[in-house]
């Protein structure tokens, strides 16, 4: 690995139902709670009644780790295009 990773947010559109439907048709991404890890991992926001409502609820935080970009890139690629079907 050269450099750092990094943090980015996206929305998918459609609210919870496509946040989730993105989330589980991705392959190398890996859901998850803390986004410290070394693998790239994301979570999906405004999963509690207790966070705000100003949270978008179809927003994914992502969390870039040491796979190949061309690998994450095509895995988030597929899976937006699939749930926006």
């Amino acid at each position: 690995q050269r450099g750092f990773g990094s943090m980015l947010s996206i929305q998918t559109g459609g609210g919870a139902a496509r946040a989730l439907d993105v989330i589980r048709r991705l392959k190398v991404w890996v859901p998850a709670t803390s986004l410290g890890g070394v693998e790239s991992t994301l979570e999906r926001r405004r999963r509690f009644a207790t966070e705000s409502r100003t949270v978008p609820t179809d927003l994914l935080r992502l969390s870039v780790g040491i796979e190949s970009v061309e690998d994450l890139w095509a895995d988030l690629d597929a899976a937006l295009r699939a749930a926006h079907r």
